[in-house]
C-alpha cells in the first residue's frame, strides 16, 4: 500500500475507534443514571456491576457499530474535503475508485471484526447483560404468559396447551399425543399441568388418557396424576432474548430444534441469525455512501455533511427496526426483512458513487 492508502486507512480506523471511545461512556452513563436506584435498592455487589457494564459495552458496540462507522467516515472524509486534500489526491491522477480502495480495506477489517463480535463475543455479552437485568433489575421476572403453544418435543410426541405460565411453571388445557409413524397410539389430556421442581415431576389434574386400540379405544380417568414427561418446561417458552445469547453454532442448532417443535417464535430467531451477517456487510455499503456524500466541499461546510449523514443513519435504523418487527410479528420473510435495508442502501450507494465520480 502507498502513503495515501496508509494515511486514509489510519484515519478510517482511528476515527471509528475514537467514535466508540467517545460514545460508549455516554451510553454507560445514561444507563447507570437510569438503573442506579434499583442497583442500590437490591444491594448489587460492585463486581457484578462492573461485569454488567463490560457486557453492556460489548452489547452496545455491536448494536450501534454501523451508525458509529457511518458517522466517523463522514466526519474524517469531510475534514479531508474541507482541507482540499481530496482535490489534491484526485488532481494527481488518482481515480475516484482508486481513492476509494483504502476505505474498502478499512471496511473489510471492520467487517471481519464485526463478524467475530456478532457471532461469538456479543452473544456471551448479551447473556450476561440479560441475566443481570432479570436477576437484579427485574427481580427475577420471566417471560409473560404464552398462549396456544403447540410443539413437537421429539420424533414421536406432540404437546399443546392454551396457556403456558413460566413464572408459576403451569399450563392449562394440556394435551400430549404419541405417534408411531402416522398412527396415534395414545393421547393424554389434562385441564391443568404444573411442574414440581423439587420432585422433578409434572402434576396433572382432571386427566383423560386414551389408548388407541385396533378395534376399540381404552379410556382412563384420573383426578390427579404425578408423572414424568419427556420435556423440560423452560424449553417450551424460551425468553425472547434467548437467540441473542447463543453463538453462531448454538443458534443454528437452536433454530433447527425450534423448527421441529413448530415454534411460533421461529421468525424472531431467524431475524437474529440473519442480522449477524447483514449488519457487518453493511460496513461496506455505509462506507461507500459516506465517502460519496462527504468527499466534496459544500457551502454549508462539514455541518451539512453531518446533517445528511445523521438523516441517512436514522432512515437506515428505521428500515431495520420496522422490517425486523414486521418479520417477527407476521409471516413476512425474515430474510427479506433483514436484508431489505442493505438492498435499498446498496442501490443508493451505487447511485451516489456514480454521481461522486463525475
Amino acid at each position: 500500500m502507498k502513503i495515501l492508502d496508509w494515511y486514509i486507512l489510519k484515519r478510517y480506523l482511528g476515527t471509528f475507534f475514537m467514535m466508540l471511545v467517545l460514545f460508549i461512556p455516554i451510553g454507560i452513563t445514561v444507563n447507570l443514571a437510569e438503573k442506579i436506584d434499583k442497583i442500590l435498592e437490591n444491594e448489587v455487589p460492585f463486581i457484578e456491576v462492573v461485569y454488567y457494564y463490560v457486557d453492556f459495552t460489548v452489547y452496545f458496540a455491536n448494536l450501534l457499530f454501523p451508525i458509529f462507522l457511518f458517522l466517523s467516515v463522514i466526519w474524517f472524509t469531510s475534514k479531508l474535503a474541507m482541507n482540499t486534500e481530496i482535490v489534491a489526491f484526485l488532481s494527481s491522477g488518482v481515480s475516484f475508485y482508486r481513492f476509494l480502495r483504502p476505505y474498502l480495506v478499512g471496511a473489510t477489517i471492520v467487517c471481519i471484526g464485526a463478524l467475530i463480535l456478532a457471532m461469538y463475543l456479543a452473544p456471551q455479552a448479551s447473556k450476561g447483560f440479560n441475566e443481570f437485568k432479570y436477576q437484579y433489575l427485574k427481580h427475577g421476572e420471566q417471560t409473560q404468559e404464552t398462549n396456544d403453544v403447540y410443539r413437537q418435543i421429539n420424533d414421536n410426541e406432540y404437546i399443546y396447551a392454551s396457556h403456558f405460565q413460566p413464572k408459576t411453571k403451569s399450563a392449562r388445557n394440556f394435551t400430549l399425543e404419541h405417534f408411531e409413524g402416522n398412527e396415534l397410539k395414545f393421547k393424554i389430556s389434562a385441564s391443568n399441568l404444573r411442574y414440581d421442581e423439587k420432585d422433578s415431576l409434572y402434576k396433572l389434574t382432571r386427566v383423560d388418557k386414551r389408548i388407541i386400540g385396533k378395534e376399540e379405544d381404552s379410556i382412563r380417568f384420573y383426578r390427579t396424576l404425578d408423572t414424568i414427561l419427556p420435556f423440560e418446561f423452560d424449553e417450551l417458552t424460551p425468553e425472547s432474548y434467548i437467540a441473542e445469547t447463543l453463538n453462531y453454532t448454538e443458534l443454528n442448532d437452536f433454530i433447527a430444534k425450534e423448527r421441529r417443535r413448530g415454534s411460533g417464535n421461529i421468525n424472531r430467531y431467524l431475524v437474529v441469525a440473519y442480522k449477524r451477517w447483514s449488519i457487518p456487510i453493511s460496513a461496506f455499503i455505509l462506507t461507500i455512501i459516506a465517502v460519496a456524500v462527504a468527499s466534496f466541499k459544500r457551502r454549508g461546510g462539514m455541518g451539512i455533511n453531518l446533517a445528511v449523514g445523521i438523516t441517512l443513519a436514522f432512515i437506515f435504523i428505521f428500515f431495520d427496526k420496522v422490517f425486523g418487527t414486521m418479520a417477527e410479528q407476521s409471516t413476512f420473510s425474515p430474510l427479506i426483512a433483514v436484508w431489505f435495508p442493505n438492498m435499498v442502501f446498496g442501490v443508493l450507494a451505487v447511485v451516489l458513487l456514480f454521481r461522486a465520480k463525475r
